[in-house]
């Protein structure tokens, strides 16, 4: 048979990630690769998700997401933003983060369009660019802190960017940008009449002294700026797939187009279960935060002891770990990243994910691992890390 497949899907590779869980469990390794918590979801969701399984409702919610669900997301939203949000015309809820970005990018590009996305970068990112028929522009964040360079930036919109992609805080960094930072974006956003289009999945994992910044806050972006979020990591319930874009009217009268083509809807009793965790206090949120300071803690401290160099998180829940010592070009044995994550998840039990698989550079000397998971977890991983140098 001489028929192809099309153009657009040679041009990027399977998840990486989603690749390192299935060698994780090839070897029985701990799975610290693919970013999803052990825990399970507070008991009150579990208790209106055992209620929604018999009362439902079990058929289709309003395609861009039950009324009470949205109302609930709304008041959560402008809560902790300072952002009045209309549930009616700001909202999309979506299946998943990962379909909040993909509406995000079909809404606000067109085919030829460019669209900027900071490198390292989670890798959905690149693939949605060019399933949207846009050109991606990439934009390094600089080792070893990761900041990016004002004039590097301005010479990318100045290409003629449509829109630009702001993960915050970053996956696969851990960045929190600062309002400086922010600022700058926005500044150079507005001259170039571009949409930001963010990603805030991590708000509420942030660690002191760093502080959340709501992009759409920043003046004059709550027009231009697109929000996608999930419940996935706030309320440890990756599987449910509930996401939702934020935007003004205009833009949300697109997303919601593009959304009922793409999936109809998210599923209308994990909404209805979910809206408890909408509803939770300010304590929920404080007391996460500081489980994941506590866990990110323990961690490092492990990192620590294992000899291993790494960036300190700032915000979410990732780590990325130098392995210069361990490549042939440091005087190591492996010739990259990828052959040393397999050797890492085959001989010494823990799977990280190659962070060349989040670089648009040729970087090839970092492995993102994840601390979402229990204390004994964190330490028979720190305990097994420190043998890398005995196994080798």
């Amino acid at each position: 048979m001489s028929l192809e497949t099309s153009e657009r899907v040679s041009k990027f590779t399977e998840s990486v990630i989603r690749k390192m869980s299935v060698v994780a469990a090839k070897y029985g390794a701990i799975n610290l690769s693919q970013g999803y918590p052990d825990n399970d979801p507070p008991k009150e969701i579990l208790e209106a998700l055992k209620k929604a399984a018999i009362a439902g409702p079990h058929q289709y919610a309003m395609t861009w997401g039950a009324k009470n669900f949205r109302d609930a997301l709304a008041k959560k939203v402008s809560h902790f933003s300072g952002l009045e949000i209309d549930p009616d015309k700001n909202i999309v809820v979506t299946c998943g983060g990962t379909e909040a970005m993909m509406s995000a990018m079909m809404t606000a590009l067109n085919p030829g369009d460019k669209v900027i996305v900071f490198s390292p970068f989670y890798e959905n990112y690149g693939a949605d660019a060019i399933l949207s028929g846009a050109e991606p522009i990439f934009v390094p964040l600089h080792p070893p802190t990761f900041r990016f360079v004002k004039s590097e930036l301005r010479h990318a919109f100045e290409q003629g960017a449509r829109a630009l992609v702001l993960c915050n805080p970053n996956n696969p960094t851990g960045r929190v940008f600062n309002l400086k930072e922010l600022q700058i974006i926005a500044n150079l956003a507005e001259e170039f009449d571009a949409f930001v289009i963010t990603d805030e999945v991590y708000e509420h994992i942030v660690y002191e002294p760093h502080k959340h910044i709501y992009f759409a806050s920043l003046p004059r972006m709550r027009e231009r700026t697109i929000w996608c979020s999930s419940l996935s990591k706030t309320y440890s319930i990756t599987g449910w797939r509930l996401g939702y874009v934020i935007a003004p009217e205009r833009v949300i009268n697109g997303a919601k187009k593009v959304h009922d083509f793409l999936t109809v809807g998210a599923a209308a009793p994990l909404q209805e279960a979910a809206v408890v965790g909408l509803n939770f206090n300010d304590d929920y949120y404080a007391e996460l935060r500081d489980k994941y300071a506590h866990q990110r803690k323990i961690f490092l401290n492990e990192l620590v002891e294992a000899k291993l160099k790494f960036y300190e998180p700032e915000g979410a829940y990732f780590v990325l770990v130098n392995i210069d010592e361990f490549l042939k070009d440091g005087g190591g044995r492996f010739n990259d990243d990828t052959e040393f994550c397999e050797w890492l998840a085959e001989k010494v039990g823990v799977a990280a994910v190659p962070g060349s698989s989040f670089f648009r550079e040729n970087v090839k000397n970092f492995i993102r691992l994840h601390f979402a998971k229990s204390e004994e977890t964190l330490r028979e991983s720190g305990h097994r890390l420190r043998k890398i140098r005995e196994v080798l």
